[in-house]
């Protein structure tokens, strides 16, 4: 889909600016770069940390890389920009019909990881404006693609700006994770024997980023990968929890100071919790920390059911963070066979059960389908007894615009889930417990979500309708 986009915009008789964004590690880069045979008339990319002399000086390397007269020098950011548009005039000189040259016509200008060239009073935001409303939105051979893992830079500066670049965008792409059935593709692709139990598995630590898959050695199992990956001296992923967060922002260890608070409680942290947890006010500081975290996809904001939105609660649900926090430790562990030991013990089965909830929160659209509900609008929600039964909750509530409401209940295990007699009870007094509270007239059905389904017994008639791993791995969306 992303592609055949690409190939209409690069195919477009006016000039084009695009954003591509989403999280670090998901494949921004690759997209562009693969569509565009890494031919383009300039490509640039930020250099992480570096100041504004750096960043001019690497801007000016990549125009002289592109045929550029290397005497010309660069002082500040308008300067850097004019003379882009000295290379991109010559460059149209040149060759009068580019489609004869190349079948993409667009000089493609690519600018990649854009927020890291925007240093502090650097001037490069009004650089830009200038550069884009002055010439090449007038040229309608151009296609300037701005790239960068920093989304609320790229939401707040570009496709919210309000100032000189504002409804300037002409065309978006948010990269998110793999889904479940893209991440089966994408193994299969590199020819590793996987079955969908154990791509479950690797995604409850891995999530669905791309660049993790793909330094797996396909030969190894799941199991294998991960001890190598993060557990061994010298993993490549030892350290990769602090590297993500100093990449992606500028004060990482207050991001990071609220994340490690939000992996104390998986249930998640109202605003209030989270400023105790880490003595940063409940004011203007953390609301920019937790829509950061928010943008960049590491946590999800939610309400518990019947609250308005000023009691969100806020909850940690990317995988691979999670799995840092609990077991890497900032590569305290230096045991390639840690993982593979560990499976065999009780810590790993509470481990994994709140592991496959998330799973199951990250593919909510295919639960969705799974229920036949795919064009029936939602609401998300969580819910916890106050009143009847203390111990009582639901992670996943569905509140229906059809008149009625899913309580889902997400269990995983590597056969049929079987129901016994005193926890059909104990759903029996949650759902009674949920009714009461919520004081709603609604129809109350219980979901089951499970890799092989429930069992059928006696006291499965309980359950009203299931989603099983095949429901999960569900890949054309009605």
């Amino acid at each position: 889909m992303e592609k055949e986009r690409l190939r209409l915009l690069a195919a477009s008789d006016k000039p084009e600016f695009v954003a591509v964004y989403g999280r670090r590690r998901v494949g921004k880069t690759y997209l562009v770069r693969e569509y565009f045979d890494d031919i383009f008339a300039f490509r640039v990319t930020g250099i992480e940390g570096a100041g504004l002399t750096t960043q001019l000086e690497n801007f000016k390397t990549a125009l002289d890389r592109h045929g550029l007269d290397n005497s010309v020098t660069i002082g500040n950011w308008f300067m850097a920009f004019e003379r882009l548009r000295d290379l991109l005039e010559a460059d149209k000189r040149k060759s009068h019909n580019r489609r004869s040259r190349n079948s993409k016509p667009k000089q493609v200008v690519f600018i990649d990881e854009m927020p890291w060239l925007d240093t502090p009073r650097s001037g490069f935001l009004p650089a830009l404006e200038h550069f884009w409303n002055s010439w090449a939105s007038g040229q309608p051979q151009i296609m300037l693609i701005v790239c960068g893992s920093a989304t609320t830079w790229i939401k707040n500066k570009l496709l919210e700006n309000y100032g000189g670049l504002y409804n300037r965008i002409t065309a978006q792409f948010h990269l998110k994770p793999f889904t479940l059935a893209e991440c089966e593709e994408y193994y299969r692709s590199m020819d590793m024997a996987i079955n969908r139990m154990q791509v479950i598995q690797g995604y409850m630590v891995f999530g669905g980023i791309p660049h993790y898959m793909s330094l797996m050695n396909p030969t190894y199992s799941i199991d294998r990968n991960i001890d190598l990956l993060c557990f061994r001296d010298g993993a490549e992923l030892g350290k990769e929890f602090n590297r993500v967060f100093a990449s992606l922002f500028r004060d990482p260890d207050s991001r990071m100071h609220v994340v490690r608070a939000l992996g104390t409680l998986k249930r998640g942290m109202d605003r209030t919790e989270i400023s105790k947890a880490t003595a940063i006010g409940d004011g203007g500081d953390l609301t920019r920390i937790l829509d950061d975290l928010e943008n960049s996809g590491f946590i999800r904001r939610y309400r518990a059911f019947g609250k308005k939105s000023k009691g969100s609660l806020y909850q940690l649900i990317d995988q691979f963070t999670l799995f840092s926090l609990q077991f890497m430790k900032e590569s305290a562990v230096k045991d390639e066979r840690f993982w593979e030991s560990y499976i065999n013990k009780g810590g790993y089965y509470a481990w994994r059960g709140y592991a496959f909830e998330t799973v199951c929160l990250l593919h909510l659209e295919q639960i969705k389908a799974g229920l036949g509900i795919g064009g029936v609008a939602t609401n998300y929600s969580t819910w916890r007894s106050t009143e009847h039964d203390p111990g009582a909750q639901v992670d996943l509530v569905i509140d229906r615009s059809d008149g009625i409401i899913d309580l889902c209940e997400m269990k995983f295990t590597e056969a049929e889930y079987i129901i016994g007699k005193s926890e059909d009870l104990l759903l029996r007094n949650k759902k009674a417990a949920f009714e009461y509270e919520a004081r709603t007239r609604k129809l109350l059905r219980l979901i089951f979500v499970s890799p092989f389904g429930v069992k059928q017994n006696t006291y499965s008639g309980i359950v009203n309708a299931q989603i099983t791993m095949d429901d999960l791995f569900m890949s054309k969306l009605p």
